[in-house]
């Protein structure tokens, strides 16, 4: 796999630039597991708990928080008012449960921390030192503060988050709205711009958004699932990719 044709690269957070995948999963089953256990109870049902590997790749990784929250639900048969998002993290709406979320994450990443993939900012400095702009997007309100933590946020000329995607409107992944809101601010087409995710919601929104190259990173052993989203092709890790005077390249 080759490209020439690259002006820009724009890279997903979690997983991508950050380890902090792991730290979102922890967030959502512990919000999950609490609710679910209480449900069970309160209705005299089973008790399943959520499955932080599959259940997170499958219907929150990479979507905006709400629609984390209720696409999950939706896969248990759970319908819940939506809310508002001043909702207090007490109430049992979408979005009192994604605000109870968002708690649990901060806690974790305060207590635990949080860590730039070494690889990925290599291959951040190797493209700017050619001359390829780069820019970050996360369905994230806390991108800024986990890409500061990490001692990145200098790395990007442009940062489309979840802040900005909830002052102009965008809609979340699968929709393609925030990649293209950072090629506009990039100032490149979208067929000029290389995507890079590790979420499937992510991956079938660069294919949706006509980009020139969408790289899945495949950290869970599912490539095949990203593939068959749109990923043009598929790594584990972004130490497996190098760039010269003819493009973006898988390393032999």
């Amino acid at each position: 796999m080759a490209t020439n044709t690259v002006q820009a690269v724009i890279f997903d957070t979690d997983g991508v630039i950050t380890d902090t995948a792991a730290v979102h999963a922890a967030a959502w089953k512990q919000l999950f597991d609490s609710y679910l256990e209480q449900r069970a109870r309160a209705q005299g049902g089973e008790f399943v708990p959520f499955d932080p590997g599959e259940d997170y790749r499958r219907y929150v990784d990479g979507k905006p928080r709400y629609d984390g929250v209720a696409s999950f639900l939706e896969s248990r048969g759970i319908s819940l008012p939506r809310g508002a998002p001043d909702d207090p993290p007490s109430d049992n709406t979408v979005c009192g449960l994604g605000n109870q979320k968002n708690l649990f994450f901060v806690d974790h990443l305060r207590t635990q921390g949080v860590e730039a993939f070494a690889s990925t900012v290599e291959f951040i400095h190797e493209l700017q030192a050619r001359g390829i702009h780069t820019a970050v997007i996360s369905a994230s309100k806390n991108c800024k503060e986990v890409l500061e933590a990490a001692g990145v946020l200098d790395l990007f000329e442009v940062r489309v988050d979840g802040v900005v995607s909830a002052e102009l409107g965008l809609a979340g992944k699968p929709d393609p709205a925030v990649f293209l809101e950072a090629a506009r601010r990039l100032r490149v087409s979208p067929a000029d711009a290389a995507v890079v995710e590790d979420a499937i919601a992510g991956v079938e929104a660069g294919r949706r958004g006509e980009f020139g190259l969408v790289v899945g990173v495949d950290r869970t052993g599912h490539p095949e699932e990203l593939a068959a989203r749109g990923a043009d092709v598929v790594v584990s890790d972004l130490s497996e990719l190098s760039v010269d005077d003819s493009g973006i390249h898988t390393r032999a």
